[in-house]
This record gives C-alpha cells, structure tokens and sequence, in this order.
C-alpha cells in the first residue's frame, strides 16, 4: 500500500469537494481548481476524502500517491494560497510590476518582459540597500512553481558570485576562483 496514497485528506471549513465521473472540483474562498483523475477510487465521508486504488497494477500503485498529493495540494490552495519568493541578486539587477507585467533588468543589453497568468499575483519589493525581490501568489501550487522556474530561468545563479535569480532563502553551493 502506498504511504502517501493511504493517507486520509481532511477538508477545511469553507472548502467544498465535488467528485464527478473521472473529476474532482475543489471550491474555497481563493477560487476553484479541477483535476481528472483515473483508475483510483474517491471517497468523501464526514469531512474527511480517502483515496483507494482498483488494482495492483504498477501504474494504478503510482497514480494512488500522486492523486493523493495533487488534491491535498488543491485543497491546501483554495484554502490558504501558496507563495513563492525569488530574489535578485547582482548588480544593477531590478525588477518593477505594472499589474501582471514584470519587467526584469538582469544584465542584459534589453530589459526582460513577462506576462504572468491572470491566476498568480505578481508583487515586486525593492529597498534601499536590499536586494530586489518578486513575491508570487496563487492558490495554484503548480502554476506558482512553473512561473517561478521560468523566472528562475532567466538568470540561474551562478556558483562563483552567487549572481542571479534565486529563491529566497535557497543555499546556492559555491566554488573556489582560480588559485594562481
């Protein structure tokens, strides 16, 4: 039995789960999120949702954990919402919002211009002295992490400097310069 996949799911009050034929909607205060499922058994029993496979297959054991995680994941969003943090770190480095534009300076000859999902909230942080940061907000955990990589992306950090686009409290390994 997968360890993940038998444990049970408790719904927070204000979140309401519909399962359909191959469809789970999830609804809470921050929005409603879908997931198609196959082959996995869902249960709703006083406020608690349990997940049981059909078969021993190879493939149905794997599917049990992941749609365990995927709707404890959607659940934990339309409830509480997820935030990821990334940090600018070099010099001249900046970041500026205009609604769901960011606009990016990261040492290239042309500033970098994303168009985030209507779905992820965009906020930029600069202070003085402080390295400029982008604060992600959604109730989508895999659209807050796709957006966040893809940002990341842009300017991975570096192992000599530690310049780039990190994630805020990420421990970037670092390597000796030429010894002469």
């Amino acid at each position: 039995m997968s360890r993940i996949g038998k444990n049970p799911i408790t719904i927070p009050a204000g979140v309401t789960v519909e399962v359909a034929e191959g469809m789970i909607t999830v609804k809470g205060k921050l929005g409603e999120l879908k997931q198609e499922y196959s082959n996995i058994d869902i249960k709703i029993e006083e406020g608690v949702i349990t997940l049981e496979r059909s078969s021993e297959k190879k493939d149905d054991k794997a599917k049990h954990g992941l749609y365990r995680a995927l709707i404890a994941n959607m659940i934990e969003g339309v409830a509480n919402g997820y935030t990821k943090s990334l940090e600018l770190v070099g010099v001249g480095y900046r970041a500026s919002n205009q609604g769901q534009k960011l606009d990016m300076a990261l040492g290239f000859s042309h500033n970098i211009v994303l168009e985030v999902a209507p779905e992820v909230v965009v906020e930029t942080i600069t202070e003085k002295g402080k390295n400029p940061i982008v604060k992600l907000t959604s109730y989508d955990k895999q659209l807050v992490g796709q957006v966040a990589a893809k940002i990341r992306g842009f300017r991975k950090p570096e192992p000599y400097k530690g310049k780039g686009i990190k994630f805020v409290g990420e421990q970037i390994r670092r390597k000796a310069g030429k010894s002469a």
